[in-house]
């Protein structure tokens, strides 16, 4: 994919090549893929920083009175050398109109300036070939006469698959003549059948005729603050081949945006996934002056949620998520105002879940897709897609989370681990009941003194341990958690086992939780 303009890229001295930073404005040429009609069109990408704009071809007038339509009738003088100087492409027996191919430089169609690549014939000599197929529509040319008067009107939609050179019009490599097909040029740059062979005066631009200009004209603009991108087609798990689309808060869409390689792709993902992301600090920055410090959003965005025990083919389904203060917010669109925060799906305390990554990224463009199940063997972790974490709330409640780019799930990582430490941190300690050695007990995780076991009716201490001395811990899943600690005197392990009370299940996960959140995060 050529580079075009101001989306040339800049390397500081010293920064790795893939760590090229990009400029203000980047720019390319795609294909915009009609998944209905299996049909491509050419267009060009222009991303800033705030939006990303899909053009598309066209030509206009930039001088003199322009027509009341947007047709354009020419009259070609046929040349002796060079005949009308055009090919064409396409026919009705296609589906696609019949299209000027080729231009041929300082010829006649050429000299004309008034015709260019990708216009649509509709008439000859006043005869309508709109529905005609391609062979008629090169008969009807060579067998015209000497001068020629055609109709035609840009395409701006031309299928890819006719293969229409998007740049300026020059002279062609190959001025053969060959058998016609609509998905070949039929040159019409030969004598064809003139009357005479006396040289002709070419055609040439009138003073007062109006002068055209094909340029990129924006089509689409969709604005990336909330937006999300789509690798996925609709309505399934299929994994779209070097193609995206951007879906803007309002729902537009670019549509799917096809690549000519998975590099181009990875490279538009990238930095159009950057837009958003810095967009998205913006609005947090903007939303956490409104908040007190200990209720500061620490990290938000979109994800897919998978659907639990669903028939549908469509398994994922798009949530926003944030994390703010001490809790965890599910939402279906992003919350753009404070009273938006109250409409959440669904929120949960931060020390009460349990964040764990199924697949993670490896290196620069190498990603590890192995699953971690780390203990979740009470539900099914196998899922399409490759980069996936999982929340384990209360009452052994789950969502399971996939994101685009493996650089998004490291990010979500490691916000989930800064916000449980500032709650830890703020909360201090928290105190559940439990069973130990068949006595009905209390058991303390604090941020200072770490773990702590006493009788609830005399409060006597059982035993106490730092978070430096726990060595390990696991749970059934259920009521169960094992400890095992180092003794600092004899330097050997100890095992505590604590039950929860079965009149107060719902501790069960706070436990397993928070005991997990302070041996990692401390």
């Amino acid at each position: 994919m050529s580079a075009e303009g101001s989306q040339s890229l800049v390397a500081p001295r010293g920064r790795p090549s893939h760590l090229l930073v990009p400029a203000r404005t980047k720019t390319a040429l795609a294909l915009l893929y009609d998944e209905g009609l299996e049909n491509a069109y050419d267009v060009r990408l222009k991303l800033t920083k705030e939006v990303l704009t899909v053009q598309k071809q066209d030509v206009i007038c930039i001088g003199g009175a322009p027509p009341g339509a947007n047709h354009r009738t020419v009259t070609l003088r046929r040349q002796p050398v060079g005949g009308l100087g055009l090919s064409i492409k396409g026919g009705a027996e296609h589906g696609v109109p019949v299209v000027i191919s080729k231009i041929f430089k300082d010829q006649a169609a050429d000299q004309t300036e008034m015709l260019f690549i990708g216009d649509a014939v509709l008439q000859v000599n006043g005869i309508n070939v709109e529905n005609a197929t391609h062979e008629e529509v090169v008969h009807l040319l060579r067998n015209a006469g000497d001068d020629v008067t055609i109709t035609v009107e840009y395409l701006r939609e031309a299928p890819s698959f006719l293969k229409l050179p998007l740049g300026s019009p020059g002279p062609s490599s190959d001025h053969s003549s060959r058998a016609s097909s609509p998905l070949f040029d039929s040159g019409l740059h030969l004598n064809g059948h003139c009357s005479h062979t006396a040289p002709s005066s070419p055609s040439s631009p009138i003073a007062n005729e109006p002068k055209y200009e094909k340029r990129w004209l924006d089509t689409l603009s969709v604005p990336l603050s909330m937006a999300r991108i789509s690798r996925y087609k609709a309505g399934t798990e299929k994994l779209r081949s070097s193609a995206f689309e951007v879906l803007a808060l309002d729902g537009t869409s670019t549509g799917v945006l096809q690549f000519p390689t998975a590099q181009d792709c990875a490279d538009w993902l990238r930095a159009i996934s950057a837009n958003i992301s810095d967009l998205t600090l913006q609005h947090m920055k903007m939303a956490n002056k409104c908040c007190s410090p200990c209720d500061q959003v620490v990290h938000m965005g979109w994800v897919n949620e998978r659907r639990q025990g669903a028939d549908s083919p469509q398994n994922f389904r798009s949530k926003f998520l944030a994390l703010k203060g001490s809790s965890f917010y599910i939402f279906s669109t992003p919350p753009v105002s404070t009273l938006d925060w109250g409409r959440a799906e669904r929120v949960y305390n931060l020390c009460e879940v349990l964040f764990k990554v199924h697949k993670f990224w490896l290196s620069d463009n190498y990603w590890l897709q192995a699953n971690l199940y780390l203990g979740l063997q009470d539900f099914d972790c196998e899922d399409p897609r490759s980069y996936c974490f999982s929340v384990l709330a209360s009452h052994g409640k789950s969502h399971i989370f996939s994101v685009e780019l493996g650089s998004d799930l490291a990010v979500w990582e490691k916000s989930f681990q800064r916000a449980t430490f500032m709650e830890v941190q703020r909360i201090g300690s928290k105190t559940y009941l439990c069973s130990w050695q068949g006595e009905m007990l209390c058991f303390t995780v604090d941020f200072a003194l770490g773990f702590t076991c006493f009788d609830s009716k005399t409060k006597n201490v059982l035993w106490r341990f730092k978070f430096s001395q726990l060595k390990g811990s696991s749970d059934d899943g259920k009521t169960r958690v094992k400890l095992l600690f180092q003794n600092l005197d004899t330097k050997q392990i100890e095992t505590k086992r604590t039950l929860t009370n079965p009149a107060v299940k719902t501790s069960n996960r706070k436990t397993a939780s928070l005991d997990r959140t302070a041996s990692a995060s401390f």
